[in-house]
Formats: structure tokens, C-alpha cells, sequence
């Protein structure tokens, strides 16, 4: 029995459904007829009295019985006839706002019972609406009759006033979506007024039956809905009201959930957003030919040139500024002094050969110029009071003495008193002075080079240092004056470890005859010392031809030893020979060393000759200003070579210690040309400008690279 209640209860639901939907679609045939009908004036009133006879009509098929629900019909009308007499489309109507009649109402009961309510046609009808609206306000033409407003015709059961709204009027009720027929919203019992009870005046109209028209007599009117000549704009939607979004959100009990492939075949539309990307940078004659409204030139490689002169040229014309500017306030270079004449000179004849000794060593040199000529092997032998001569060196170098002066005065002490008694041993000594007694540098330097006294020599080391200190202070000279087989153990040789090389002690007499205080003492034959005794010199080559020193040595060990030095006039130039002779063990070995001495210094001097070799106003070089100008520079005065056959001697430019004028007149004497080694006998000779010297011009400073 309770099946079969059931099967009768929906066989009766399916029947009071299908009459539902028959009712509607004919109220919607009679809704579009309306509003056809009303095209151009009282369009919107037409169709509200259409709307509400089909309502009537539906209420009367279905009848009070039916509990499930109200019927709804949608009356669907043309958009253009919605757009007549002032009906336009407010801003504020967008797709997806509530239709034109307010929500609809769903009956409370329909829900109650379990009717399901068909949404999904509904929903595909506001989705085409949606698109319509669109493409309505993105075009400028009307689109055809499509639907666009929705009517809503009340069972006559209900008591809820009709209201009609023109077509883009907003319902300002704001009832929930889907309330029952009880609010006052859905028209239900709980609204207050009877079935059939008379409407408000001022909310409805009386209905008049709309006048025929047939389908082809159809016409449409086009309203435009903005300005013509603004830009289409999508509008934004409308923000839909609180309740819309409570009621969508909220679940209807009884009613039919869409399923996930009904939900996802639902269209999702979202707001199309682009981004404007930043435009490249535009060539100038572009942005210039925009502003001009003039078309840029076109492009030829000619034009392409002549825009790369016009902008190279001004950088190129500043580059130029400055770099002529830089030139002109960079400082000139240095002058400088160069030789352009040979740079040695040889003097005709065959090399010289001098009177040597057969045993032993010697060496003979001209100062100045060069060797002349050597013999015997070269290596450290005793020297013996040879030493001395390295003594008096060092202090006339750390007490330097003028000629004729007496120099410092130097106290006696009581080791030099008593050192002074060893000459009753074979010593050489001066035993003249006593403790407390004072003499003299000059006499001191004296007492070593004539009488060849220990004693003072030893003194005079205490006096500057003391023995051991200047012995090492001796060593450092010979070091450098370049004496290499040269080793010095105490002040006076008279230890056989002292020991020297004639070519080494010859280094050291060139040095002692450029010391005229020392020649002046070395020349005498003859010195009295400050009591009045004389000492004769050991070096029997004074006063003898030319001869000037230097010192003796002779040791039974180290043999007869001499360093000496002569002179000879040549050329208008003096010329000195310097040469020793070590080893000479033929008794007596003093007078042995003298007399080979002699011999040798006499061909040396024999052999000593001048040679013109450049006559005055000759050109030797020329000042380079370091520009490119170069001003030569001549001799002032015949240039004589001293030198011997067989010899080479170098020819030397050299500036006078100051910097070189940029600009100086003729016969400026700018420099020295030195003939021979610089050393002591070398000839110099002054050199001048040949001509003017001026300054670098404007046009030499600015293209001057160096």
C-alpha cells in the first residue's frame, strides 16, 4: 500500500510539472507578442499586463491543489525594444545582475516536498545574456532580438502586490534568493494580503490586451548607449548585494546539487588583463620627424656619413683642444751634450819596450793616459816600507792638507818615544821627539815618506783611530783604488804579511801625485825635522830628472822596493810617468831597486810625446734639445793628446755640472772635451756653441712626440 501511495504521488507531481511548463511557455509567447506589439511607446506597461494574464492562466491550469510549488514564468522580450522610450541600460547593469522582475521566488512548499527545481536552462540563459550584454557594449550596432528582460507571473493565490519594472530599473525588495512562499517577498501567506486582493495603484497597472502584430512586422529601434566617437570599454560588473552572495552561498534543502560534470561544463569568465610592454628606444630623426610631422629621410649610406661627421667632428675638434693645449704646457726635455767626433785617438809608432829589471816585477803607467808598458808576473809579494805611501794616503784623506800648510798638530806619546829607540835594532825610526812633545801633520807625513820612521807611522794611526782600526781603514782604500792582490796587517810594513803587486801600487801612485801636499814633501832630497836634524831621502831619483817620489822599501824578506813618479813637459801639457819595481834581492837591494828605477823612468819619459788632434773652432758634437734641433758645438783651443807609440787614448764630452739653457748665444761655452783616461795627466779642453741656440717654436712643442 505504501509503494503504491508513492508511485500515485508522483505520477501526480509529474502531472502538476508538465502542466506547469506548458503554462509558462504559453505565457511566454504572449509575453513576446506584448512586447512586440508595444514597440515604441508603452511597451514596458503592455508587457507587465501580458506577463500577469499568463500568470493567471498558469494559476488556473495548475490550480490552488498544487502544493508543490509556484509556477514561474519567463516572459522573454527583445533587448532593442528594451532600449526604447528611455528604457536604457543604467551603468550599473552588468551581466550577472539580478533580471529586471527581482530575484525569483521558489515556492517554500516545492522545496519542502522534494520537488527539484530545473536550474541548469535557467542558468544557460543568464550566461547568454551575459555574452549578449557584451557584445552589445563592445559594438556600435544593435544586435538582434534576443532576450533580455524576465517577468515573473504570481500564482492568483498569493497576496503580494505586482510591481513593474522598466528595463534597467533595479528591484530594491532584496529578498533572499529561494525564500518560500511565507516573506512577504515570495507573494506566499505570509505576505498579509488575500488571494485576488487589488494592487497597489502606484506599483501596477491595468492590463489591456496588447494589439496584434504579426512576426515580419517586427521592427527595431537603435539607441546608442554611449557617445559614439569614446573608445569601447568593457564595463566592470555591478558588485552584486550582500544578500545575493549569502543566498548563493547558502544550500536550498531539497534542491538539486549539480554535479561535478554539470559544474565543470559551467563557463568561468574572467576579466581579460593585459600588460602594455615599453616601447624600444626610437632613432632621433624618428622621434624629430614625429614632432614635425614630417617622414624621416630615407636612409642612404651618404646621409649615414655625413650624420657620423656632424657627430664625430665636435668630440674629434675638443680631443685636439686639449691635446695641443697638454703639448704646449708640458715642460721641455733636458738638453743633453753628444760627442760626434771619434772617440779615440792612436798614436803612430810601434808599442813601447822598456829597460826591465831581470827579476822581480815592475809596471809603468803615464797619469792619465794609460799603461805603458809591464813586466814580470803580477802577484802579492812583501812590500816593506812601501806600505808607508798607503799610511800618508789615508791621512791626508781622512785630514786632508794644502800645500805648504803645516796641518794639525799631533802630541807625542810615551810608545812613540819608545818605539823611537828601536832603531839600535835596525829599525827605522826618528828618535827625536819625546813624551809630551808636539808635531806637526806636515812633519809627521814627512817622517814616513823621507826617513821611513815606524814609530811616527804607528803614532799616526793612534792619533786618527787606533793601529787596529786604521789598518782596516788602509784595506778599504786599496779596495777602492781597485788594488786586488793588496793586503795591508799594520800602518808601517815592516810585518812580511803586508803584501802588493807593482800593477797595485802604481793604482795608488796615480792617486798620490794628484796630492800636491804630498809631492811637495815626496820631491826633497832633504827634510830637518822640528830639532833641526836632517833625514835624507831613500828615493835616489830626486832631484834627479824630474823626479817627484814617491817611497822606498826594503826588507831582507821583501828585497829592494820602489814606487816612484817623474815629469815631463810635452805639448804645453805636463805629463806624468808613475811605475814601481818590487823584488830586487841584489845587494845592496835600495841602491839596486834606485838604479833599475832610473832606467825605466828615463825611457818612459824618452817615450812620452804629444799629438794634435783636433785644431780650434773644430766640430766635436752638437746639444740636442731632445725636439729634433740639434746646435754644434766646437773646440776653443787645439786639442793635444799626450800619449806614446802604439797607445789609444779616449776622447771624452762632458757637460760642466750644470743643466743646458734652451736658449743661449753663440760662443756659449756649454762643456769639456777630456782626452785620456779623466784621470790626473788627461787633457781637457772647453767647447762652445757653434751658433745660437733658440727655444722650440709653437709648431715644434705641439707636434713633439717624445
Amino acid at each position: 500500500m505504501a509503494t503504491e501511495a508513492a508511485i500515485a504521488a508522483t505520477e501526480a507531481v509529474n502531472a502538476d510539472t508538465n502542466a506547469t511548463d506548458e503554462a509558462t511557455s504559453d505565457a511566454t509567447v504572449d509575453a513576446d507578442r506584448a512586447v512586440g506589439a508595444d514597440h515604441t511607446s508603452g511597451a514596458d506597461a503592455r508587457a507587465d499586463e501580458a506577463a500577469t494574464e499568463a500568470a493567471t492562466e498558469a494559476d488556473a491550469v495548475t490550480g490552488p491543489e498544487a502544493d508543490t510549488g509556484s509556477v514561474t514564468a519567463e516572459a522573454v522580450t527583445d533587448d532593442t525594444a528594451g532600449r526604447t522610450e528611455g528604457s536604457q541600460r543604467e551603468p550599473g547593469d552588468e551581466p550577472g545582475d539580478e533580471p529586471l522582475g527581482g530575484p525569483r521566488d521558489e515556492p517554500a512548499d516545492a522545496t519542502a516536498a522534494g520537488a527539484t527545481t530545473d536550474k541548469a536552462p535557467r542558468e544557460d540563459r543568464d550566461e547568454a545574456e551575459d555574452r549578449d550584454e557584451f557584445a552589445d557594449s563592445d559594438s556600435e550596432r544593435p544586435a538582434p532580438d534576443q532576450a533580455t528582460a524576465v517577468f515573473r507571473a504570481v500564482p492568483p493565490h498569493v497576496d503580494q502586490p505586482t510591481t513593474t519594472l522598466k528595463l534597467g530599473d533595479r528591484d530594491t525588495r532584496n529578498p533572499a534568493p529561494g525564500a518560500g512562499t511565507d516573506s512577504p517577498a515570495g507573494g506566499g501567506a505570509g505576505s498579509g494580503r488575500a488571494p485576488g486582493a487589488p494592487t497597489d495603484a502606484a506599483t501596477s497597472r491595468t492590463p489591456a490586451s496588447p494589439p496584434v502584430e504579426r512576426e515580419q512586422e517586427r521592427t527595431s529601434k537603435f539607441v546608442a548607449l554611449k557617445p559614439l566617437d569614446e573608445p569601447s570599454t568593457p564595463r566592470r560588473p555591478a558588485p552584486k548585494p550582500s544578500w545575493a552572495a549569502d543566498a548563493a552561498a547558502a544550500p536550498v534543502p531539497g534542491a538539486r546539487t549539480a554535479g561535478p560534470a554539470e559544474t565543470s561544463a559551467l563557463p568561468t569568465a574572467s576579466p581579460e588583463r593585459t600588460t602594455q610592454q615599453p616601447l624600444p628606444p626610437r632613432p632621433p630623426l624618428d622621434l624629430l620627424a614625429e614632432l614635425t610631422n614630417t617622414p624621416p629621410p630615407r636612409e642612404t649610406p651618404l646621409r649615414t656619413a655625413a650624420r657620423r661627421v656632424k657627430i664625430w667632428t665636435p668630440l674629434v675638434l675638443l680631443l685636439v683642444i686639449v691635446f695641443a693645449v697638454a703639448q704646449f704646457l708640458r715642460p721641455l726635455p733636458e738638453p743633453s751634450l753628444v760627442l760626434t767626433a771619434k772617440s779615440t785617438y792612436a798614436f803612430q809608432g810601434e808599442d813601447i819596450a822598456l829597460p826591465w829589471p831581470e827579476e822581480g816585477q815592475g809596471w809603468m803607467d803615464v797619469n792619465g793616459v794609460g799603461t805603458m808598458d809591464e813586466f814580470g808576473e803580477q802577484k802579492p809579494v812583501p812590500i816593506g816600507s812601501v806600505a808607508k805611501a798607503m799610511t800618508a794616503y789615508v791621512i791626508l784623506k781622512e785630514h786632508p792638507l794644502k800645500p805648504g800648510a803645516d796641518g794639525a798638530s799631533i802630541p807625542v806619546d810615551a810608545k812613540a818615544e819608545q818605539e823611537g829607540g828601536l832603531d839600535a835594532e835596525g829599525e827605522s825610526t826618528l828618535n827625536t821627539l819625546k813624551e809630551g812633545d808636539k808635531i806637526s801633520q806636515k812633519d809627521a807625513i814627512a817622517a814616513i815618506m823621507i826617513p821611513s820612521a815606524n814609530n811616527i807611522a804607528r803614532l799616526l794611526a793612534r792619533w786618527d783611530s787606533s793601529e787596529k782600526e786604521f789598518v782596516e781603514k788602509m784595506n778599504q782604500a786599496a779596495k777602492d783604488l781597485g788594488m786586488k792582490n793588496t793586503t795591508y796587517t799594520d800602518p808601517s810594513g815592516l810585518k812580511e804579511t803586508t803584501v802588493s803587486s807593482a800593477e797595485d801600487q802604481v793604482k795608488l801612485g796615480n792617486a798620490l801625485v794628484r796630492m800636491k801636499a804630498l809631492t811637495d814633501i815626496t820631491r826633497l832630497p832633504v827634510w830637518t825635522d822640528q830639532t833641526g836634524k836632517e833625514w835624507h831621502n831613500y828615493n835616489r831619483l830626486v832631484p834627479y830628472d824630474n823626479a817627484i817620489g814617491i817611497k822606498t822599501g826594503s826588507t831582507t824578506k821583501a828585497g829592494g822596493n820602489l814606487l816612484f813618479a817623474a815629469t815631463k813637459e810635452v805639448g804645453g801639457e805636463t805629463a806624468i810617468v808613475v811605475g814601481a819595481v818590487l823584488g830586487q834581492h841584489k845587494p845592496p837591494i835600495i841602491d839596486t831597486v834606485n838604479a833599475v828605477s832610473k832606467t825605466a823612468v828615463i825611457a818612459a819619459q824618452d817615450a812620452v810625446k804629444a799629438s794634435t788632434v783636433l785644431k780650434k773652432g773644430a766640430v766635436v758634437g752638437h746639444v740636442d734639445d731632445g725636439l729634433g734641433i740639434r746646435t754644434p758645438v766646437v773646440v776653443t783651443k787645439d786639442v793635444s793628446a799626450v800619449g806614446f807609440a802604439g797607445h789609444t787614448v779616449k776622447l771624452e764630452l762632458t757637460g760642466d755640472g750644470g743643466e743646458l739653457a734652451h736658449q743661449a748665444a753663440a760662443g756659449t761655452r756649454v762643456g769639456t772635451l777630456t782626452v785620456g783616461d779623466g784621470k790626473g795627466g788627461a787633457i781637457e779642453v772647453p767647447v762652445a756653441l757653434q751658433d745660437a741656440k733658440s727655444e722650440p717654436g709653437l709648431g715644434t712643442k705641439l707636434t713633439r712626440v717624445g
